[in-house]
């Protein structure tokens, strides 16, 4: 055997790569997964040598998806658990307030420096206010998400919502702990870490429901995602004009079912993966393209992040407490927010003012006449809040204002439904992927619930002939190079 190629081999894996970010949908990940899962048993039930495991894998599983910014994760979690500590403390109300501003400044001015200083510089160069160089900066792999964990634990313990954790084991593991570190979902501490000081309990129902969200999620994101996205959806978006309006109309219902299968797929995969190892993180999506207003949408479609802005942003700005129209403003600001979350470019802010004026306009029809529901108005809503969430996500998808211009001109003038047949026959792959997807995502509740009720309780051989199946299709499907989460740049 030779010794050298061998180790050579074990630290190239065990070393951060750029180029190969270690995944969800790695086989790297499954393998050192499964070895975390065989040496689990023998801690799972002993709370510090469990968050001790639990908190260097997650570590390291940082250090393989974003490399040395695990040290930044490491300084953000010693100095906001001291804040905190402080923040409770302290003897008087502007002395917490004082501590929590140091709190927003420190975790919103690295998100900002990190996130969006070229942004601005190129805005400042733009506007003619300046001739300013971009710095040469990376973006730390889910900084968005945890900034707004550390922000939700901080702002819960100034209202006296929350007291602090006494160990900083125990709130290290709860910001780094790897399922939702880097994409989501969004835990808030008060859900969190009251699971770190009960007994893992781990049943026989919670594997099947873990073993049924891990493999939805995976099909999701490596079977339907990925191929419509690489074979179809990219190529269109890249230059719309290359293509009809068809085409172009193709590409964006392609680009909601691609965004959703990746998102909600590496949220099934995090609940999951949590959920094997004992712990419980919130839904994150709940079949959002069947909601008959902008404003349900918002209450299924990334919900974490929606309830977090609700809470933290929107209520203390008065949210509807402070009449009509500075509840329409509330909104507006919210979602521009929430738009700017979500990555350094006007386009995202665009999105968020469109979903944001949405939201008002809804609140303001409201207020004059409230629509009847029955089936009708239900299937119109559903139609129209489709339709009007595929148009925003044009925005959300573009690289430029210019591009989504593009794809919105080709739609309007160039329709062509004549190349409908041929478009189904060159991309019948895509077409039959996205079809599955809409069918599955359209079809009630009761059958998705049904559908993971006949797994958790089948067989353990039919558990596993299942996982053979998606294991095998994943690889029949997937393509040569692995496609990073979606939402990882945010």
């Amino acid at each position: 055997m030779d010794w050298t190629n061998l180790l050579h081999n074990i630290l190239h894996l065990l070393t951060y790569n750029p180029k190969e970010p270690m995944l969800f949908n790695t086989a790297l990940f499954v393998y050192l997964f499964l070895i975390l899962l065989f040496f689990y048993q023998f801690v799972y039930q002993r709370k510090r040598p469990r968050i001790l495991y639990l908190t260097l894998f997650s570590l390291f599983f940082y250090y393989k998806s974003g490399g040395m910014f695990f040290l930044l994760l490491i300084s953000s979690t010693i100095i906001d658990f001291n804040l905190a500590n402080w923040i409770y403390n302290a003897k008087s109300k502007s002395k917490k307030t004082a501590l929590l501003v140091v709190s927003l400044v420190v975790n919103l001015g690295l998100l900002f420096y990190f996130k969006y200083t070229n942004f601005f510089i190129q805005t400042i160069n733009d506007l003619h206010m300046g001739h300013l160089n971009p710095i040469n900066v990376m973006l730390p792999v889910g900084i968005s998400f945890y900034t707004f964990q550390v922000l939700s634990y901080t702002i819960d313990i100034y209202r006296d919502q929350l007291k602090p954790s006494d160990s900083i084991l125990d709130f290290g593991f709860y910001i780094c702990f790897f399922p939702h570190l880097v994409a989501g979902p969004i835990v808030r501490a008060k859900n969190f870490l009251p699971q770190i000081h009960e007994d893992i309990v781990i049943t026989k129902e919670q594997v099947g429901q873990a073993l049924f969200l891990i493999l939805t999620g995976l099909i999701k994101k490596a079977v339907i995602s990925d191929y419509i996205s690489v074979n179809f959806v990219d190529r269109v978006f890249d230059n719309p004009l290359l293509y009809s309006g068809y085409e172009n109309l193709m590409a964006v219902y392609g680009y909601a079912m691609q965004i959703y299968c990746d998102f909600s797929g590496y949220s099934d995969m995090a609940i999951g993966i949590a959920l094997l190892l004992g712990y419980q993180l919130g839904i994150n999506f709940d079949l959002p393209y069947q909601s008959a207003s902008i404003t349900e949408f918002w209450r299924r479609w990334h919900i974490s992040l929606s309830s977090w802005l609700r809470d933290y942003l929107y209520i203390p700005l008065g949210g509807n407490r402070k009449g009509k129209f500075r509840q329409y403003w509330n909104l507006m600001l919210t979602m521009l927010i929430g738009g700017l979350w979500h990555g350094a470019s006007w386009n995202f802010i665009f999105w968020g003012f469109l979903h944001g004026l949405a939201l008002a306009f809804e609140k303001l029809r409201n207020n004059i006449f409230k629509m009847p529901k029955n089936v009708f108005t239900n299937t119109f809503g559903v139609i129209f809040t489709f339709h009007f969430v595929c148009f925003c996500w044009i925005f959300f998808r573009a690289k430029t204002f210019t591009i989504a211009s593009q794809v919105i001109t080709q739609i309007a003038t160039h329709l062509h439904l004549s190349v409908a047949a041929q478009w189904v026959s060159g991309y019948k792959y895509v077409f039959i992927l996205m079809l599955i997807g809409y069918i599955t995502h359209f079809i009630p509740k009761r059958v998705h619930t049904l559908s993971e009720n006949v797994l958790t309780h089948s067989p353990v051989l039919i558990k596993a002939l299942i996982v053979v199946v998606a294991v095998w299709l994943v690889i029949q499907v997937k393509s040569s190079d692995i496609q990073p989460f979606i939402y990882f740049q945010f």
